[in-house]
C-alpha cells in the first residue's frame, strides 16, 4: 500500500543512507525500496538536486512537518570561502529591547515574532478544546494550531540567518556574549521573551556564517561588560531599568551601545597572538581565557555542528 510514512509519536524523520532509494532520471520523484509502503513520492517546490549527480547524496532524510512532509539530501560537495564585502570589526550585545546593539552605535530592532503571532495561536489553541474528542474536525484544529507555531519558528529562522550572514559578511572580526541562555529562561518573568528573540540561534547562524567568509568569531564573558565605562574602565553600577550610561569621565552612551564596545574590547584581547585555524576565522569561536583543549571541549557540548537543509 503507498502512502507517506506513519511515524511514531516521539518521532517526526526516517534518514536512509546511500541504499533504500532511487531517484528518478528526471529527478522529480524519489521512489523508496525499503518494503514499508512509502514507494513512490513526487518532489515539488524549487529546489536543484537536478544540478548535483546522484553519487554526490549521502543521505536522503524524511521529515515531517506541521504542514507537509519534506524530502531532504545531504550532498557531499566541496564548500569553498566566499569574498567577505568588508573587513571592519563589530561587537554586539544582544537584548529584549534591541534584538542586539553593536559597537558601532547601530541597533537592529527586535522583530518579536511570537508576540505579534501570539492572539491567533491562542484563538486557534481555543478552537482545539471546542472540538469533540477522536472526531476529525479536532485533528485538523490541532493542524492549524501547529502550522501558526511553526511559521513562528520558521520567520524567527529566517531573521537569525539573515542577520548571521550580514554581520559575517561584513566584518572580520565579530565579538558577541558568551550567554548562558539556557539558566536565563529560568526568569519566569523573562523566559518568554528570551526564548522568542532566539540568541542561540543567531549564534549558530553567525558561527556557520563565518566559516563561509573566514570571519573570526569570538565569545566574551558577559560580566560586567553594561557596568564597565568604555571610555576610561571605571566600574558605573546601574540598575536594568536605566538605560543610558553615564561615567564621571564624560562618556554618555545607551546602554547596551557601552556594552557592545566592551565586548569589542575584549574581543580583540582574544584574538592577539593567537595562531591556528581561529587566526584565519576557520573556527567557531573562541572563548576568553580557554585553552584550546578547553575549546575543543567547549565546541563538542555547547555547539555541536548544525545540519542545515
Amino acid at each position: 500500500m503507498e502512502g507517506y510514512p506513519r511515524f511514531q509519536h516521539d518521532n517526526r524523520s526516517v534518514e536512509y543512507k546511500t541504499c533504500g532509494w532511487s531517484l528518478h532520471p528526471t529527478k522529480r520523484r524519489i521512489t523508496f525500496t525499503d518494503k514499508k509502503g512509502i514507494r513512490e513520492l513526487k518532489l515539488l517546490g524549487k529546489w536543484d538536486i537536478h544540478a548535483y549527480p546522484v553519487k554526490s547524496i549521502k543521505r536522503v532524510r524524511i521529515v515531517k512537518r506541521a504542514d507537509g512532509f519534506y524530502v531532504q539530501f545531504c550532498l557531499d560537495i566541496e564548500v569553498t570561502l566566499e569574498p567577505r564585502t568588508g573587513n571592519g570589526e563589530i561587537g554586539l550585545d544582544v537584548g529584549l529591547e534591541y534584538f542586539y546593539s553593536d559597537s558601532n552605535g547601530h541597533h537592529e530592532e527586535n522583530p518579536r515574532f511570537l508576540r505579534k503571532a501570539e492572539k491567533s495561536i491562542k484563538h486557534s489553541q481555543r478552537q482545539i478544546y471546542k472540538k469533540e474528542k477522536g472526531k476529525n474536525q479536532r485533528q485538523k484544529a490541532r493542524q492549524r494550531y501547529a502550522r501558526k507555531h511553526l511559521r513562528v519558528s520558521r520567520q524567527r529562522n529566517e531573521h537569525s540567518k539573515r542577520l548571521g550572514r550580514d554581520v559575517s559578511k561584513l566584518n572580520s572580526l565579530v565579538a558577541y556574549e558568551d550567554l548562558s541562555v539556557k539558566n536565563m529562561v529560568l526568569n519566569h518573568c523573562l523566559a518568554k521573551s528570551i526564548n522568542d528573540v532566539g540568541w542561540t540561534l543567531f549564534r549558530q547562524w553567525l558561527e556557520y556564517f563565518a566559516t563561509k567568509f573566514g570571519t573570526v568569531v569570538v565569545a566574551v564573558p558577559p560580566q560586567y561588560t553594561s557596568q564597565k565605562c568604555s571610555s576610561c574602565g571605571v566600574i558605573v553600577k546601574k540598575a536594568l531599568s536605566v538605560r543610558t550610561h553615564a561615567c564621571k569621565c564624560g562618556c554618555v552612551l545607551q546602554r547596551d551601545v557601552n556594552a557592545a564596545v566592551n565586548i569589542l574590547s575584549l574581543g580583540k584581547q582574544a584574538t592577539v597572538g593567537q595562531t591556528g585555524s581561529n587566526a584565519t576565522g576557520l573556527a567557531a569561536s573562541t572563548l576568553l581565557g580557554e585553552t584550546l583543549v578547553e575549546q575543543v571541549a567547549r565546541w563538542n557540548v555547547e555547539s555541536p555542528p548544525s545540519r542545515y537543509s
